[in-house]
């Protein structure tokens, strides 16, 4: 794939980032995600890539299984019963890898329903991304835009470090 370089790098850094998420400067990180995540978002086609949609499932909240049975036409119990499942954590996720919504060209057939985790993934413009930080280190492992962000946050704490000294 286009962006692996990107994964590899995450892959590489995943201890860099830890350290990073959980000893940086939570406040100046958290100002700096907006802009990192629309040059990430700039550089990386999301339809190129579809891994988050290939390798993992959003949590299908009540008001997501509502709007999404309603947009496809069928009963809220009918879209539980061919296309989710109940995980470990008591939430419905996808039933299958990938998602049953992915087409083949990596669009989404319920894009104007997708579920509200799979609008706000991967969290590249919000806190989650420096409080999740198992999360955020899973997602760099798949996401290259939150490797991108990763690897920018890293570069710029790496440049406040050295003008420190």
């Amino acid at each position: 794939m286009i962006y692996d370089p990107l994964l590899k790098a995450a892959k590489e850094h995943q201890k860099e980032y830890k350290y990073l998420l959980e000893r940086g400067n939570y406040n100046r990180m958290l100002a700096l995600l907006p802009d990192l995540h629309e040059e990430a978002f700039a550089k990386i086609d999301c339809l190129e890539c579809a891994n988050c949609c290939k390798n993992h499932s959003p949590r299908f909240k009540q008001p997501d299984i509502k709007r999404i049975a309603k947009s496809l036409r069928i009963k809220e119990g009918d879209l539980v019963a061919n296309y989710l499942k109940l995980d470990e954590e008591g939430d419905y996720v996808a039933r299958q890898k990938p998602c049953p919504f992915l087409a083949d060209d990596n669009t989404c057939n319920i894009y104007d329903d997708r579920p509200s985790d799979c609008r706000r993934y991967p969290y590249t413009d919000e806190d989650v991304l420096l409080k999740r930080v198992p999360l955020t280190l899973k997602n760099s492992l798949v996401c290259p835009i939150t490797s991108t962000v990763m690897e920018r946050l890293l570069e710029l704490e790496g440049n406040d470090k050295r003008r420190n000294k």
